[in-house]
């Protein structure tokens, strides 16, 4: 009985399968930095709307009040990989609804933004939250 010459066939293997393995890891990776950054951006967008849009000083506008909110939420979640913006809209009979935008580009652990890995293309995601506030009544949430 012979036995054929196996030498390398591991790392023939390994050499295969690294490449979706590091994929599968980037995936991964910025899955759950996405949800994460998601879910303390709901909770800073809400604070913010609460703080500067319930209550405006004497003379403040729907624009100063957005422009405040912004400034909140940018002070929070300056990181390369992140941007945000806030949107206003439907300020008729006194409410308005706040929209903010969290723009999240994919990092390959943490070392920088890659748009693709090894020919697999990873996207932007974008992640919004909505809330709209009755400013003739201050401090009250609808």
């Amino acid at each position: 009985m012979i036995l054929k010459d196996r030498s390398g066939q591991m790392t023939v293997e390994l050499v295969v399968v690294f490449p979706v393995l590091i994929i599968v890891a980037v995936i991964a990776v910025n899955a759950l930095l996405f949800l994460s950054e998601c879910a303390a951006f709901d909770r800073v967008a809400k604070d913010a709307v609460r703080v500067y849009a319930t209550s405006p000083a004497y003379g403040q506008g729907v624009g100063q009040s957005s422009a405040l909110v912004d400034q909140a939420i940018k002070a929070r979640f300056d990181k390369d990989y992140l941007s945000s913006s806030v949107t206003t809209t439907g300020e008729a009979f006194g409410h308005v609804t706040f929209t903010a935008e969290l723009v999240f580009s994919p990092t390959l652990f943490g070392m920088g933004l890659k748009s693709s890995v090894f020919g697999v293309s990873l996207p932007t995601l974008h992640h919004s939250v909505t809330m709209t506030v009755d400013t003739y009544k201050p401090g009250v949430l609808i």
